[in-house]
């Protein structure tokens, strides 16, 4: 796989074009605990159908080089304009997840004309959350008892309580004490198939680098800045993730944004729910979302999440009717759009009688 030197580190990376050759490109940025396998399939070889797809490991990540400074969000970003310049990139869309929405963010403060659009999965911005630490959220309660019966010493509003759970199961791994199953489901969409490598890597970040304090602190994104950009952006968030407070914070910073959630969803749903997103991200690369009026009928002052009242979720088929009443599971989208025809009629023959 080749290996970019930027600034002095190595960075690996990958890139996939179709045959006949991509006029734009596409970057695809991962979050913390990661590497780019999380954006390999079905992401990258799907999307580079159409673009000219990049895919890196951000420094201490992956086989990516791990020195003993340099995490903070700007170092990042850094490393990523160096690798856009290494590949002769001068603009590209890209695409980021949780933290990599962060160094995405940052590279495009400040240098934006390097960006065509983004998407940003998830991504904590800590100038845009709010009072998100001190509040509950879908899941948190859930998630709480799960951490007290494993005697974890976490509290769920702290918006880095998911990198310090990773770090308090891999000290477990480390020791060789078993990790209860319920807190081994928590973390295994960071962990994938190469589950203990991936978190004695991560562990191994934290207690011999300076990434556990740069990582966690002040991401140095400042909402004047954000307020600035202009490029297309679609900002995705799960219905069950702490994150959806900083969507709910940006929807004031994004008047030219598409926000979208992501029903039933926690923070990981570019895993556990692709086909969605993916669909999601063609829709807004096609220019088809503005179409669409960004705020409610009679709330012409106010932004909201939109979604579609038939969506995918765990492989089944879902309807969404106006009453919030979900109809399904269904097999395949064209059953569930028929299904939602026939439900729209009936309520249109009731009325009709009434």
């Amino acid at each position: 796989m080749p290996v970019a030197v930027v600034g002095g580190i190595r960075l690996n990376f990958l890139q996939l074009a179709p045959e006949t050759g991509a006029q734009e490109d596409l970057v695809l940025v991962h979050g913390l605990a990661t590497n780019l396998a999380f954006w390999y399939a079905p992401y990258a070889t799907e999307l580079s159908r159409r673009y000219r797809v990049t895919l890196f490991d951000l420094r201490g990540h992956g086989r990516s080089e791990a020195p003993a400074t340099g995490y903070r969000p700007v170092d990042l970003a850094r490393d990523l304009r160096g690798l856009l310049d290494h590949l002769s990139i001068r603009r590209a869309h890209f695409l980021a997840h949780s933290f990599g929405g962060v160094v995405a963010l940052k590279l495009a403060c400040a240098d934006p004309e390097r960006v065509a659009s983004l998407v940003v999965a998830d991504t904590h911005i800590a100038a845009a959350r709010g009072d998100g630490a001190s509040r509950a959220w879908a899941d948190s309660d859930r998630i709480q008892k799960i951490l007290d019966d494993a005697g974890v010493a976490l509290d769920v509003r702290d918006p880095y309580f998911g990198y310090k759970l990773l770090t308090e199961v891999a000290l477990l791994q480390k020791a060789g004490a078993t990790v209860p199953p319920a807190l081994a489901e928590l973390v295994a969409p960071w962990l994938g198939a190469r589950g203990n490598r991936t978190a004695m890597q991560w562990l191994a970040l934290m207690e011999h680098t300076s990434a556990k304090h740069e990582l966690t602190s002040d991401d140095g994104l400042d909402l004047s800045s954000l307020r600035r950009l202009r490029f297309p952006i679609l900002a995705l968030y799960g219905d069950r993730s702490q994150a959806r407070f900083t969507g709910e914070e940006l929807l004031n910073v994004w008047p030219h944004a598409e926000f979208r959630r992501v029903r039933d969803a926690g923070h990981f749903f570019p895993t556990t729910r692709a086909a969605e997103v993916l669909r999601s991200c063609r829709r807004f690369w096609d220019g088809e979302f503005p179409e669409a009026a960004p705020h409610r009928s009679g709330e012409a002052d106010e932004r909201h999440f939109r979604s579609d009242r038939i969506y995918e979720s765990s492989g089944s088929w879902y309807c969404r009717t106006r009453e919030s009443t979900p109809l399904g599971p269904f097999p395949a989208l064209e059953r569930a759009r028929h299904e939602l025809a026939v439900h729209i009629a009936s309520r249109a023959s009731a009325a009709a009688v009434v």
